[in-house]
């Protein structure tokens, strides 16, 4: 409890620190419920948003109950902040906009780091390296382990709309069938079934789901991806004080053990 409160205080101390008049943190005139400082000062309340769609990162069950390591990680943000954490649902494609539009104060859930993204919010430093690799069925492997053996006519891709992956698959294949498939809780039953040959997505999904089914989708070559990239939370633009106390929390998370207790649940 002292140390909630001591993190509490800190918060309080940056917002009147960066204090000018109008917005505490100079955030833009007209931004919904003010900065995240402003509402989770005046609330105690963490909105965090999140697609619920990429295990192990983040779930959300029929009835409505989330889990995931970034889930755990929130949750242990809002803790040391001294709030509770809502979760609030959103999909790839709406992602950004939620964010920006102030519908909650921090994203998580694999989002990754991109040109565009950084442009309209600001994300903390990152938390995980990861990369695009298939995810195929077991019988299949090595059939479709390079882009060329791929980008065939007659090769079936699904992607997830909205995110990087469907983003990868438009910028690097143009003979593969393309496959827009909207639940990316389920979309892996596509390729298990034979209903498309395979997925391409980050290395951590694809390790997750070939783990939960091994007899039936192996990863490709999660160790080494098509491409690098970096995972991080996103947070809404305007507000360096937030910004700073969840960069401070997350460094010590990634090496005190809170990332790693969160994880062996989901990654052993």
């Amino acid at each position: 409890m002292r140390r909630t409160v001591l993190v509490l205080l800190a918060l309080l101390g940056v917002l009147t620190a960066c204090s000018s008049g109008g917005s505490p943190t100079g955030a833009p005139a007209g931004t919904p419920n003010g900065t995240p400082t402003d509402r989770i000062v005046a609330t105690h309340e963490l909105r965090v948003c999140s697609t619920g769609d990429y295990r192990p990162l983040t779930y959300r069950d029929a009835s409505g109950t989330w889990s995931g390591i970034d889930v755990d990680m929130a949750r242990d943000l809002a803790t040391r902040l001294g709030a509770r954490m809502t979760m609030v649902p959103t999909t790839w494609s709406t992602l950004l906009d939620d964010v920006t539009a102030g519908r909650c104060d921090l994203a998580v859930g694999g989002v990754s780091v991109t040109a565009d993204r950084a442009a309209r919010a600001t994300f903390t430093v990152p938390y995980l390296q990861d990369g695009k690799t298939p995810i195929v069925r077991c019988a299949d492997l090595g059939r479709f382990s390079t882009l060329a053996q791929i980008d065939r006519p007659g090769v079936r891709v699904v992607v997830n709309p909205g995110g990087t992956n469907e983003r990868f698959v438009r910028a690097r294949l143009t003979a593969a069938t393309i496959v827009p498939y909207p639940d990316n809780n389920t979309i892996h039953d596509t390729v298990a079934d034979g209903r498309t040959d395979l997925m391409i997505t980050d290395a951590i999904e694809a390790r997750w789901q070939a783990a939960a089914r091994p007899d039936v989708l192996c990863a490709e070559h999660p160790d080494s991806p098509f491409d690098r990239s970096q995972k991080a939370y996103l947070i809404p633009p305007g507000d360096p004080a937030f910004v700073d106390t969840v960069n401070r929390w997350l460094t010590g998370a990634l090496t005190d053990g809170t990332w790693a207790r969160a994880a062996k649940p989901w990654l052993g």
